[in-house]
């Protein structure tokens, strides 16, 4: 690879996006008027609303909540599951009843979905009143796409390969406690049950120095944790060449003090013990790692292109545990994969019996068009599949709540998120092991890493108190 080359094309492209969007005439264009966004699907997902907020709020649209009022509704989409899908769609009819009623109404469509080629054509044939459509590769182009819909025609402009890696990018962010960073883009693992990288393409990872100035710009502005995002985040560095990989980037993270660091998602494949060894070394890199499993069947992870055996998988869990302090695993797990026996179940079970993850993100497998796993004949029936998603959710969740069980009494820190809205006596913020936690206690302590102690365990949430005199930062 042509090192130098690749600078200057990176430079070149954000340069040109940059000043793209610089020389919008932003000003006023929709001042009065209201966006209402809807996300779809996983962090990624949530992390490019979060760009989108900021193109629709330079172009004066203020954000509300309520469908009725808006005058631009996008709808940013997650590819993964068919319910997803129908999601979007189901949703897409309340717009279109809205927009009788608005002739005006803008209605947009960006995110994973957008990129699938059945989909963009359904949208053209099926739903002319959809406006314009957006891939994941162009978010920059949407501000374009709104000015430009003033012709009043339908717009789709969706790119089929992955777009270029462009820095300096402006958000809108949901929070002005905890922040997503990218680091990457795209997964080159084609696993067969997976449409991300048909969605978002090849991997691409962001220059280190890059990512590093973001995180110092965010903790110069009072953020307290960064969640670095990427499909696979322990692929970072190997498609630059630069050699640095994840376990570099974490250091450097590291340094910047900023008080919290976490990281979604990893593969078991590239968890090295370089990895291991940093996370355990460094007190702001939290102790919560999410691996995903997705089946402890060899026959089935060879069938999902997921290039590790079970006994590998366990083994990596056991380093991790002896290594890092107090940490917490948690899991994704794909029942009712096609033609998956009972046996290859029960290898399941003995993996989550075995580990005792503290949460899991359990599914029934839902076949997507253009994956390879799409295309093997399934004898399983739904009834089965979703009888064995509760044998699995029942022992999951026995877990979950045996490992909560044996905080209480403990004292934790805890990152102050917002306001319970159950409650409104109490706030609610994360422990270093990403265990939600429910803290009778005002507004003051919003946005502060405190001390709690554990009074009372649950499957999902613990209830705590602040500790008197006690103060973290």
């Amino acid at each position: 690879m042509n090192l130098p080359n690749l600078d200057e094309a990176r430079n070149r492209t954000n340069k040109i996006v940059l000043e793209k969007i610089n020389n919008y005439d932003f000003d006023n264009k929709f001042q009065g008027e209201k966006y209402f966004l809807r996300t779809y699907g996983c962090q990624m997902n949530m992390h490019d609303s979060e760009e989108i907020r900021a193109y629709l709020e330079m172009l004066g649209f203020s954000e509300t909540n309520t469908l009725e009022e808006s005058d631009i509704v996008v709808l940013n989409t997650c590819a993964i599951r068919e319910n997803a899908h129908d999601k979007v769609f189901g949703y897409l009819g309340r717009c279109k009843h809205l927009k009788r009623e608005k002739p005006d109404l803008m209605i947009a469509i960006g995110g994973c979905m957008s990129q699938e080629e059945n989909v963009v054509s359904e949208i053209k044939n099926k739903h002319p009143y959809v406006d314009i459509v957006f891939g994941t590769h162009n978010i920059n182009e949407l501000p374009h796409l709104i000015i430009k819909h003033q012709e009043k025609c339908q717009d789709i402009e969706v790119y089929s390969i992955e777009g270029d890696v462009y820095e300096g990018i402006k958000y809108s962010r949901d929070s002005k406690i905890t922040a997503w960073v990218n680091i990457m883009y795209g997964c080159d693992k084609f696993c067969t049950y997976c449409i991300v990288p048909y969605t978002r393409g090849k991997q691409r990872s962001r220059k280190i120095e890059s990512i590093v100035e973001e995180v110092i710009e965010l903790k110069n502005k009072g953020y307290k944790e960064v969640t670095l995002l990427g499909q696979n985040v322990n692929a970072y560095g190997k498609d630059l060449e630069l050699g640095y990989d994840f376990k570099d980037l974490l250091i450097k993270v590291a340094e910047t003090k900023i008080d919290r660091i976490r990281f979604v998602t990893s593969h078991p494949w590239d968890f090295t013990d370089e990895m291991i060894d940093t996370i355990a070394k460094y007190d702001n890199i939290m102790p919560y790692i999410h691996l995903p499993l997705q089946s402890g069947s060899d026959r089935i992870l060879k069938l999902m292109g997921r290039r590790y055996t079970k006994q590998e998988y366990l083994e990596l869990f056991n380093k991790i545990k002896s290594k890092i302090k107090n940490v917490s695993i948690t899991t994704d797990i794909i029942v009712g994969f096609p033609n998956e026996t009972e046996s290859d179940f029960l290898e399941t079970l003995d993996v989550v019996n075995n580990c005792k993850f503290d949460s899991a993100f359990t599914f029934i497998y839902s076949p997507r068009e253009g994956t390879p796993a799409s295309k093997i004949k399934d004898n399983i029936t739904l009834e089965e599949k979703e009888a064995r998603l509760q044998r699995l959710n029942d022992l999951v969740n026995k877990y979950s709540k045996e490992n909560n069980e044996k905080l209480n009494g403990s004292i934790v820190k805890v990152l102050v998120i917002d306001k319970n809205i159950k409650n409104k006596t109490q706030v609610y913020g994360y422990t270093d092991t990403m265990k939600l936690i429910n803290i009778t206690g005002g507004d003051d302590l919003i946005g502060k890493i405190v001390p709690v102690k554990i009074l009372d365990a649950k499957s999902f949430s613990l209830d705590g108190e602040l500790v008197k005199d006690g103060v973290c930062s």
